[in-house]
Parts: structure tokens; C-alpha cells; sequence
């Protein structure tokens, strides 16, 4: 039995279409019984077969900050998958990020351990690798001076898993990059396309690495059957600017592209200005101090550990992005 976490999210749920499509015997963790319903589209959305492949997934209710709701998950699990996070760059939405991500790690990482579980693997992020080295790899750790709170939760959610792995269970950890797939255009990476479609002025400075989802996917289940254990992979299949990305979902879309770049000296004024108005106004942080160092700060990253490991080849983010656009245009009625 393999049980996924985060089932109802953008990587768990492309997880659970690949393993029902291998025959794999599934459990998906889920909150919320709504998002299902998101699953069963998203699976019939690739083609005829998925109504029948979505009927293969056992759903089970549960939280991962929770423990006695997870019980019922763990029974007979021998491979987990750990998808499940919260994320918020927020420095107010601290301690829900460390409630989620590093107590719910904790916690899973305590189950696997109680209940006899074989192997683990983490998806984690590149938020928890830093350094000034021109292109990042594996040895790169994470810089508590530069951190938001979200790559903190992340980077303490990674140590639980490093201490399960001293404790006997087999783990392996993913950090991907900012991760494109068909799912939620209201937040994470699907915020571009629907931000772009209403019309932007200005794109970040620098770039990041990135990455499909269904990369993603197939290197977690590569690690998961190769045997390779104890060991982080960068996921990550091409470092770009942000305005190359942005130009290519716009494109894609058919929209004008942002033609201004925030300068480094607005990104100061901004952070600050966000700051004032959270005081005043009690309201959601749009841009931290970290974050905009971050984008002052670009870094680019290594896959060629992965790429060796398990002969990973990525899938180049034009065809992703292509991908999306339809699934966007589909979802949106365009």
C-alpha cells in the first residue's frame, strides 16, 4: 500500500494519477472533502481512462497535525509519499508554517516509524538551498540570515526527516523548483497565468530554477524503486528569468507581457510600504524583507545529481508551460 499526503495538491495529485495508472494499490490524505471533486477533474480532464483511474485512489480523511487521524492511513502503508504543506511567505503565517510543515512532518515521520513503513520520500523545495555559489547543488544548506518563514518550516521539516532516516526508515528528499502543472490557478505557480491574463505592468528581477510537475512526480517514484536512500535531489529542469517565463505564459495566453522590471530600489520601497500597510490594516503580507532579497538575489541550481541517479531527463518548460495554458484556457472557459 502506498499512502500520499497532500493528495488534493498540485504534486500529490499528479502522484496519485501515475500510480493508479501503474496499478499501484493508493491511500490519499485529504482535509478537505471539496478538493476531491478538483482530483476528479483534473484526472478526467487527461483523457477517457481517468473517471476509472480516479475509482482505483482509497480517500481517507485526515490531518497531519493530527496524529490520532492518521491511525486509519498508516494501516498496512509501506511507502509513503509526503506532499502535504502549507505555504506562505508571511512572516505572520509563522506559526501556521511550522504547525504544517514541521510538525506535520514530525508527525508523519513518527508514524512511518511506529507503523513499520519502508521508505519515505519528502518533497521538500529549493527554498532550503543557499549560497553564493554560481550554481547551487545538494551541499548547499540552508542560511538561517536570509530565510523567509516559509523556506524555515521547510528546512526544520527536512531535519525530522534526516532524523527518521538515523532512526532506520529509508528517505530520500526532493526540492524542486517552482513547479508548474494543470491545477489550482488561484495560488502558487497558477497564480502566473491568472495574473497574466488579467494584465501586469511590471515582472521580478532575476529568475529561479523550474521545473514540471510531472518531473516531479517521476523522480520521486524513480528514487522510491532504485534503492538510492538518505540522500536529497535538486529537482529542477531549467534555471530562467522570470520575464522569459513571463513572456512565454503570455504568449501562450495570447496577453500583452509585462514590460517593467522591478528595479532593486523599488523592491526596497515596496517591502517597507507592505509593512506599513499590514500594521495599520491587520491584512495579508504581499511582500517580506526575505522575499524581496530573494528576487534581489537570483540563484540558479544544479540537477545533475538526479539526472545521474536515476538517468533523469527533464521535460523542457516550453512544452509545461503549453500544457498549462490549455488546462487554464479549459478551466477558464477562454
Amino acid at each position: 500500500m502506498v499512502l500520499v499526503t497532500g493528495a488534493t495538491g498540485l504534486v500529490g495529485s499528479h502522484l496519485l494519477y501515475a500510480l493508479a495508472e501503474d496499478g499501484e494499490k493508493i491511500r490519499a490524505l485529504y482535509r478537505t472533502a471539496t478538493k476531491i471533486d478538483q482530483v476528479k477533474e483534473l484526472f478526467e480532464w487527461y483523457g477517457e481512462k481517468g473517471s476509472s483511474l480516479f475509482e482505483k485512489i482509497e480517500w481517507v480523511a485526515g490531518d497531519i497535525t493530527e496524529i490520532p487521524s492518521l491511525e486509519k492511513a498508516f494501516e498496512g502503508v509501506k511507502t509513503v509519499y509526503h506532499t502535504a504543506a502549507y505555504i506562505s511567505f508571511d512572516p505572520k503565517n509563522e506559526e501556521k508554517l511550522l504547525k504544517a510543515n514541521y510538525e506535520g512532518t514530525a508527525n508523519i515521520v513518527n508514524m512511518c516509524l511506529a507503523k513499520g513503513v519502508d521508505q519515505l520520500c519528502y518533497t521538500s523545495s529549493i527554498a532550503t538551498i543557499s549560497g553564493n555559489k554560481d550554481l547551487l547543488d545538494e551541499e548547499n544548506h540552508w542560511d538561517a540570515a536570509h530565510s523567509n518563514v516559509y523556506a524555515t518550516s521547510k528546512y526544520l521539516a527536512e531535519m525530522e526527516v534526516w532524523r527518521g532516516g538515523e532512526e532506520g526508515l529509508k528517505i530520500a528528499i526532493v526540492n524542486p523548483g517552482v513547479i508548474f502543472g494543470p491545477g489550482n490557478w488561484r495560488r502558487g505557480s497558477g497564480w502566473f497565468f491568472t495574473r497574466l491574463a488579467s494584465g501586469m505592468q511590471y515582472y521580478p528581477p532575476g529568475g529561479t530554477g523550474f521545473v514540471g510537475v510531472w518531473d516531479v512526480v517521476k523522480a520521486m517514484r524513480k528514487l522510491m524503486e532504485s534503492g538510492i536512500y538518505q540522500q536529497r535531489f535538486i529537482l529542477v529542469g531549467e534555471n530562467l528569468h522570470f520575464k522569459n517565463v513571463f513572456d512565454a505564459i503570455s504568449k501562450l495566453l495570447g496577453v500583452a507581457p509585462p514590460e517593467k522590471e522591478l528595479r532593486a530600489w523599488m523592491l526596497e520601497v515596496l517591502w517597507r510600504a507592505d509593512w506599513l500597510r499590514c500594521a495599520f490594516s491587520g491584512g495579508k503580507r504581499q511582500l517580506s524583507k526575505a522575499v524581496a532579497h530573494s528576487l534581489k538575489n537570483p540563484k540558479k541550481y544544479d540537477n545533475r545529481k538526479i539526472c545521474k541517479a536515476v538517468s533523469m531527463d527533464f521535460q523542457p518548460l516550453d512544452d509545461v508551460l503549453q500544457i498549462c495554458s490549455r488546462h487554464f484556457k479549459d478551466s477558464s472557459g477562454a
